[in-house]
């Protein structure tokens, strides 16, 4: 008869098993909208037989005043629901122009990742990163790499703890680090990123619950991500080097760096190949907005940045960037040598996506159900009756969702999937209370993104967990959490504390 040795679990580990028990049973978030879309059917039918209604002030876009208006439930098992439910799928999904937003997006950037552009330019700025600054530029190009999506993951990461090797200072640290800028800070960055269309996107649809005229645009954030980008830089090196490798000590692990981070001459000449390119769009872009009467400035106002072709159509412009820069790179680096493969590239990427658009497209009749039902209206006006009964200030009600987003994402990490949920609910009803649409989304933005480095329903989790063995052979899923937890501790707390500032302060949020 044998007697286990095994040591007892802690509350930390204990706590992890049943979050990951919990999200192990979490349906797909394709199914989580398709249930959602029938309580959606069986609540609308139920609120309609109860007769329920609400009578708030309202905008007139007609009138252009503020008047009485009165909301009432509209049920999907009607004629007209039915009707409205069978017909109006293609419309509701064409309507949806984050499909549109994405894939463009993917056009430009999958060339760029393809032809290895992305790739190459991460260990460029590792290669050539003195120690001191290796772990600044590492955190801000994490940051920076959610513009490729899954790039960051797939080669920053890896690279980050082979970079902290090569120069004498933990593997794990690097590693660590490396996850932290990539997953923590996925939300915010110093470009507009694909995702911020989609994230746009619903938001406008949830400001139409409210006010038809009124639309953000995807800068709407883009101060308020910069100022985040610089904080948590920061943040990130001093948790780094004050926590982190202190408590990891010097590194006694066998595993060597292969000289895997020198670029070859046909890379160095796909750069230079890339800076050309760039150099030739910016110059373009600059002729379509900055002459009088350029195509891209406001016809009527002149304006390059307000409500402008310019702002509008940003996304396209950002595709092209990375497009013609991929391609560039590609024919002289020698990795796409002829137009097909330019053309496959973009298929790769966009094929890629299939995913996506099937959510999307889930999502989109998620969002058109939920708006016929008038049921987002009223939960909004209800919830801001009570909250105004309450009288809590706007600041408590904003720091609340941020903490709410933070639990949901242990277990639903899609944010686009959250958002799609959070918005119709949220955005209307702090909109009653006097807050801004950009506050709302900012605040979603610190919510959604620590949690990415901790949970292990994040799906590049046991990647991670992998890389960490590689470096030391006793790793496992406590020694990521270990590594993440004060990362995960420290930006909830002083992300938070800078939004709030930001708002008390009346900042300017976006363009």
């Amino acid at each position: 008869m044998t007697t286990s040795t095994e040591a007892p679990k802690t509350r930390m580990q204990k706590l992890l098993d049943t979050v990951e028990r919990v999200g192990n049973r979490v349906p797909h978030p394709v199914m989580i909208f398709v249930y959602l879309i029938g309580i959606i059917i069986v609540l609308s039918t139920i609120l309609s037989v109860f007769g329920a209604r609400v009578s708030y002030q309202a905008y007139n876009p007609a009138t252009g005043d503020i008047e009485p208006a009165m909301t009432e439930a509209r049920s999907l098992l009607t004629i007209e629901g039915l009707r409205f439910m069978y017909t109006g799928v293609v419309a509701n999904f064409m309507g949806f122009t984050a499909v549109g937003v994405i894939i463009i997006a993917m056009v430009g950037v999958g060339v760029a990742v393809e032809s290895g552009l992305v790739k190459v330019l991460i260990r460029k700025l590792v290669i050539v990163a003195p120690r001191w600054a290796l772990c600044w530029i590492l955190t801000f190009v994490g940051i920076l790499s959610s513009v490729a999506a899954d790039a960051g993951y797939l080669v920053l990461i890896p690279l980050a703890a082979a970079a902290f090797l090569s120069v004498g200072r933990h593997p794990l640290a690097g590693l660590a680090v490396g996850f932290a800028s990539v997953a923590a800070a996925f939300l915010v960055n110093i470009l507009i990123v694909p995702v911020d269309g989609i994230l746009t996107e619903i938001t406008n649809d949830a400001i139409r619950l409210v006010d038809p005229t009124k639309t953000i645009d995807l800068a709407s954030n883009v101060w308020f991500s910069i100022g985040s980008v610089a904080l948590l830089t920061v943040l990130i090196v001093i948790v780094t080097e004050r926590v982190i490798e202190p408590r990891l000590g010097a590194y006694t692990g066998d595993y060597q760096v292969p000289g895997e981070n020198v670029l070859s001459e046909a890379e160095y000449r796909g750069l230079r190949y890339a800076g050309y390119a760039l150099l030739a769009v910016l110059g373009f872009v600059a002729l379509m907005l900055l002459p009088p009467g350029a195509p891209l400035r406001n016809p009527t106002t002149g304006a390059m940045i307000s409500n402008s072709p310019f702002m509008n159509s940003l996304i396209v412009t950002i595709a092209l960037i990375f497009g013609v820069t991929g391609a560039a790179y590609g024919r002289g680096a020698g990795t796409m040598k002829t137009s097909n493969d330019i053309i496959a590239a973009i298929q790769k990427s966009i094929g890629g996506l299939a995913g996506l658009i099937l959510l999307l497209l889930v999502i989109s009749q998620f969002i058109a159900f939920f708006n016929y039902t008038n049921m987002a209206t009223l939960a909004a006006v209800s919830a801001a009756r009570i909250l105004e009964a309450l009288n809590l200030p706007s600041i408590a009600l904003i720091i609340g969702f941020v903490v709410a987003v933070m639990g949901i994402d242990l277990i639903i990490t899609a944010a686009i999937a959250k958002w799609a949920i959070f918005a119709p609910v949220f955005v209307p009803l702090l909109m009653q209370l006097g807050v801004e649409p950009e506050v709302v989304l900012a605040a979603y933005r610190v919510g959604d993104s620590p949690m990415n480095a901790i949970t292990p329903l994040n799906a590049y989790f046991a990647m991670i967990v992998t890389f960490a063995i590689k470096y030391q052979k006793e790793a496992g899923v406590g020694t990521v959490i270990a590594l993440m937890l004060p990362y995960v501790i420290w930006i909830s707390l002083v992300w938070t504390v800078f939004l709030t500032g930001w708002y008390l302060l009346g900042l300017p949020w976006g363009v």
